[in-house]
This record gives C-alpha cells, sequence and structure tokens, in this order.
C-alpha cells in the first residue's frame, strides 16, 4: 500500500511551487499571462510531469492552445531551472495540460442552484392550501 505522501506526491508539491515561482519571476514571454497551476501528477518512475494549468487571460478556445504552445515551446527551459533548483537525480519532462475544473465547477455550481430554486418553488406551490371554490381556504384539521 503506498504512502499517503510518497515520492511522487513530493515531486509533485516540489514542481508546483517551483514552476509557479518560475512564472512569476523568471517568465518573460507576455503571452503567458496570470497562469495558475491547479495540479501536478508525476508518473511514478518520475519520468513526466502533468501540470494541469488554467488563466483568466485566456477565454477561447485558441487562447488557450496559444498559452499550452507557449508553455510546452518553453518546457525544456523551465525544465531546466526546476533542474538547477532540485536535489534530484533527474527531473520529470513536463507536459502541459488546460485544466476544465474551474470552469466546469461554475457550471455546476449554477445548475445546482437553479435545481435547488426549482425544489424551493416546487415545495412552496405544494405547501399552499387548497381553494375549495368557496374563497375560504379548506381546513384540514375539521372532521
Amino acid at each position: 500500500m503506498p504512502k499517503e505522501f510518497g515520492r511522487e506526491r513530493r515531486v509533485a508539491d516540489f514542481i508546483q511551487r517551483e514552476f509557479a515561482s518560475i512564472l512569476q519571476r523568471e517568465m518573460k514571454d507576455p503571452r503567458v499571462g496570470m497562469v495558475s497551476v491547479n495540479e501536478v501528477k508525476v508518473s511514478t518512475d518520475l519520468g513526466y510531469a502533468d501540470l494541469y494549468v488554467s488563466s483568466l487571460d485566456a477565454q477561447s478556445e485558441e487562447e488557450r492552445e496559444e498559452l499550452l504552445g507557449v508553455l510546452r515551446g518553453a518546457s525544456g527551459f523551465l525544465r531546466t531551472l526546476i533542474a538547477k533548483r532540485a536535489q534530484m537525480r533527474t527531473t520529470p519532462r513536463l507536459r502541459f495540460h488546460w485544466d476544465r475544473l474551474p470552469e466546469e465547477s461554475h457550471r455546476m455550481a449554477r445548475l445546482i442552484e437553479a435545481a435547488v430554486a426549482s425544489d424551493d418553488a416546487r415545495r412552496d406551490d405544494d405547501d399552499e392550501p387548497a381553494d375549495d371554490g368557496s374563497g375560504q381556504p379548506e381546513d384540514k384539521g375539521q372532521a
């Protein structure tokens, strides 16, 4: 049974922290903008690190693909910078993916809110007293 925080998780956390630091301080490409590193998954052999990124600047699919292309093009440079800061024998190759979780979570939250509002409205309709046609609410307590 693997440890709760095995080597892969420690390496992933290290890469996430260092990559975020590099983006803030050393990445000079204006096409990158404000990038969030949402998650890093490292393969068990430490050969690859999958970085899931998102950006508020990249709204369209074309902008997202351009951002991923820039990051993929700079992956060797980024890997070298991470390797200089690491105490590892080898540094995983960086693979970048667009993280759809933030936008999907907003969509799911809106759907849940709409469902709850619909249930509340339906419940309110069911709680109104029935009308027997006499203009007086029906009294269900009298027999």
